[in-house]
């Protein structure tokens, strides 16, 4: 079950199937891309996302799979890449709250989503060996880029899990905090985003996406950092910010 629920601009996704650890069938990821859909379309200006019981999210759900007619192919490349893609592209700051098991599926949300607070208590690896499966939905590509090719084929080789104090100081996501503090404190970022210059971010976010997927060099990136400021003059926030400045006030945006 995805509940959704939008107060006060920012929209709060929830993965509430605590029972099964809240991993996700074919259905859950459809309902999961709708309540994106549903918080895009309210216009809100921050997004935070979380997983109700034990653990965020444990991945697929292969109760019901039989492995020889298992559609891979269609759960991996047809419902969960374009979801990830969507959770990425999403128009305003997206949080997470990441504790207990975020494997396979459950780690691609974390790494599609803008900030990801970490509970001591997560659990973050690959233990797919076991299963005689391989790590899917965007962790070899995080693993590599933060901790190398030797650390990320131990974790692969040895099914290691990570705790969220490791996997913070290893770069994979942004902050560590207590079990009984994650969600307030993803909660309070989420509310200062939302109050915050919008367009101004998603112009970092997209410039970040891009330095990331194109792998742009210093020059490359600071050429579109400038086109990037130049087409802010033109809104509502920019013009705010430095009247606020100039008054000495704290700045009202709007997020236009």
């Amino acid at each position: 079950m995805i509940d959704l629920t939008i107060a006060d601009d920012v929209a709060r996704i929830t993965l509430n199937a605590p029972a099964k650890l809240n991993s996700l069938d074919e259905q859950a990821l459809h309902d999961l891309d709708s309540a994106y859909t549903q918080a895009e379309q309210a216009g809100v200006r921050a997004l935070i996302l979380r997983g109700e019981g034990r653990a965020f999210c444990a991945g697929r759900d292969i109760s019901g799979v039989d492995p020889r007619d298992d559609d891979v192919l269609g759960y991996l490349g047809g419902l969960v890449t374009p979801l990830l893609k969507r959770m990425s592209a999403f128009p305003a700051p997206t949080f997470a709250v990441a504790h207990g098991a975020c494997l396979g599926v459950g780690l691609g949300l974390l790494i599609a989503t803008d900030v990801v607070y970490v509970a001591e208590s997560a659990k973050i690896g690959s233990p797919f060996a076991a299963l005689g499966a391989t790590l899917d939905s965007g962790g070899h590509a995080l693993f590599l880029d933060r901790l190398g090719a030797h650390r990320t084929l131990d974790l692969i080789y040895s099914g290691r899990l990570m705790s969220g104090a490791e996997a913070v100081t290893s770069g994979l996501f942004s902050r560590v905090f207590p079990d009984d503090e994650v969600a307030q404190a993803a909660e309070d970022a989420a509310r200062t985003a939302a109050r915050g210059a919008t367009q101004a971010f998603l112009a970092s976010k997209s410039l970040v996406a891009r330095i990331r997927d194109e792998r742009l060099a210093l020059w490359e990136s600071v050429d579109i950092e400038n086109a990037a400021q130049a087409a802010l003059c033109d809104t509502d926030d920019y013009r705010e910010g430095f009247a606020a400045f100039q008054q000495k006030r704290t700045p009202d945006f709007t997020g236009r």
